[in-house]
């Protein structure tokens, strides 16, 4: 079974997954607050560590001050739409890997007025990107071994991920690329594609 992962961007960044009996894609990812970054940024701002004593409360009321304000520029890349649309036309079910928890996920997918048919978010499993865990699962919910699938990103991390399942990585030049991972053509991506309808050309 052949099949591909593509990463559908949204503003505060979606991926997806789409499968068929001969193709899958798998978009994967949306950008996440994850702990590292929480854990840099609090200590920068407030001098703050993990294990000191205010941190795990100023860390619930910043993520409940994101939670009122995470879909108020939350919108598709330019081109995901089309390339939605287009899989559609190709009977490709699609679903969500991200970082982020299920609770913002699931207002973001609404708020986009998304239906994924597989979601995986940061706290599905025990581990977080570029821990493989996320996309077995994912693999698993759609019933595909991970050697048939192929997984779209827009950080290191995704590719690194994507080796660990055993799926085949794609990079993207759209999305959040972190200054200290270099750009995508140096993450060792088995394809980069500078837009969402480029995915086409890999089905």
């Amino acid at each position: 079974m052949r099949a591909i992962t593509a990463v559908l961007g949204i503003s505060a960044a979606a991926w997806v997954t789409f499968a068929q009996a001969d193709v899958t894609v798998m978009a994967v990812r949306l950008q996440a607050k994850d702990v590292a970054a929480l854990a840099k940024f609090y200590d920068a701002a407030f001098g703050l560590k993990p294990d000191d004593a205010e941190y795990k409360a100023m860390r619930e009321e910043f993520l409940d001050l994101y939670a009122e304000t995470c879909c108020r520029e939350t919108r598709l890349f330019p081109g995901v739409a089309e390339l939605l649309e287009e899989l559609g036309k190709r009977g490709l079910r699609w679903g969500v890997v991200t970082n982020k928890s299920t609770r913002f996920t699931e207002e973001i997918l609404a708020h986009l007025e998304l239906k994924p048919d597989c979601v995986a978010c940061g706290d599905t499993t025990p581990h977080l990107k570029p821990h493989p865990a996320s996309l077995l699962h994912a693999a698993e919910q759609l019933g595909l071994a991970p050697a048939a699938c192929a997984y779209l990103g827009d950080d290191l991390r995704d590719m690194k991920a994507a080796r660990a399942a055993g799926m085949r990585p794609i990079a993207v030049e759209w999305g959040y690329h972190h200054p200290d991972n270099g750009g995508p053509g140096t993450w060792e991506a088995d394809a980069v594609i500078a837009h969402p309808m480029d995915l086409v050309r890999h089905l």
